[in-house]
């Protein structure tokens, strides 16, 4: 839980009543919609960035600058699906990111504007459907590992400091805030150093602000091993992160529904927040697209639902407004996953495992 001692944003209060009354959805990708308009060179570049002198296609983020009016567009096609929560554009939002097409110097731009543009369609959907809708600033986990080398002949050598990392998170998640980012959400994390240093950026920009936001966190298994990239376990995940009083916790993306179902039923049962799922619209076939329909999709995550296990639903990658539609009609009426009792005192450490010492 947040610190006692730290007023706590009116947001705080908002989602927490969201989460216990029904459970909750977020918006799908917009890396899926983007996909599906089939945008030139020239439509990434925009009026901004005529001159630049690298290529920027491919850099669904910029599009927050140069395309704003097909963003919002996006968020207002999952809000009329039945999302109440909508995420910024910006899964590649840091400067680290960034710097792969050169445009690092616009980061924190693009994440104002991101938040901006998030904001007015938000407003929009209440006004349109008479519910409130939640704009949280998205941080991805970046193109960099700090607990993984690079270079198998240096297993020594990392690609970024620390430091570089919590600085680039930091000037995120200001941005988002300064453009109306009402929660900040961790998500798709496959290394938890990287996550580490965005929750250490992010409790600094709380120092600065009157209150806290809600933090949401939400972890990547990468496959049928039950372990993050980077090698932990989920409870060891858990307890690497539990130090930071998150909101909420969950799995995103990698995973379809199926394959994601043991991982869930866990975090449900070790965590002591809220817990949120949103996965991958099955799992890619050869050609790399998804094949699960919104019904199937649904069906898999009303189980979830109706199991107890989960205050937040969406998908991940493949997922359309059709598949979130189909999810929130799925859900509709079960009752969300409470909050449980504190846990005992005990000493839980992590490695690549986890450690209880009771």
């Amino acid at each position: 839980m947040p610190v006692a001692t730290q007023p706590l944003s009116p947001a705080y209060a908002e989602l927490s009543r969201l989460f216990e009354q029904r459970i909750a959805i977020i918006e799908g990708p917009k890396g899926t919609m983007v996909q599906a308009r089939q945008l030139s060179e020239a439509d990434f570049r925009g009026q901004c960035f005529c001159g630049h002198s690298h290529d920027l296609t491919g850099d669904n983020d910029i599009l927050c600058l140069t395309q704003p009016g097909l963003i919002e567009e996006f968020h207002r096609t999952y809000i009329e699906a039945g999302a109440d929560l909508v995420s910024t554009n910006t899964f590649n939002g840091t400067r680290i990111s960034q710097s792969d097409f050169q445009i690092e110097s616009h980061a924190a731009a693009i994440n104002r504007s991101a938040a901006q543009i998030c904001t007015r369609a938000a407003r929009w959907g209440e006004t349109q459907f008479g519910r409130r809708i939640f704009v949280a600033g998205a941080l991805g986990p970046t193109n960099r590992t700090l607990s993984l080398s690079p270079d198998v002949n240096r297993p020594d050598f990392r690609a970024v400091t620390f430091d570089q990392m919590v600085a680039a998170y930091y000037e995120a998640a200001r941005a988002l805030v300064e453009g109306g980012a009402e929660i900040l959400l961790v998500e798709t994390i496959f290394d938890t150093l990287n996550a580490k240093a965005a929750l250490f950026a992010i409790e600094n920009l709380f120092d600065e602000l009157p209150a806290r936001l809600p933090v949401m966190i939400s972890v990547t298994i990468a496959d049928a091993s039950g372990r993050t990239l980077s090698g932990q376990t989920l409870e060891a995940f858990y307890n690497s992160i539990v130090h930071a009083r998150p909101f909420s916790v969950g799995i995103n993306c990698a995973l379809g529904a199926k394959q994601m179902r043991p991982y869930i039923e866990e975090l449900a049962r070790i965590a002591s927040c809220y817990v949120t799922c949103y996965p991958n619209a099955g799992l890619p076939n050869a050609f790399g697209a998804y094949d699960e329909t919104p019904a199937e999709m649904a069906a898999t995550l009303a189980e979830f639902a109706a199991n107890g296990w989960v205050n937040l639903l969406g998908g991940c990658c493949g997922s359309t407004p059709a598949h979130i539609k189909a999810i929130a009609a799925a859900v509709k009426g079960l009752a969300p996953r409470p909050l449980p009792p504190p846990a005992g005192a005990a000493l839980r450490l992590s490695g690549l495992e986890p450690l209880t010492v009771a």
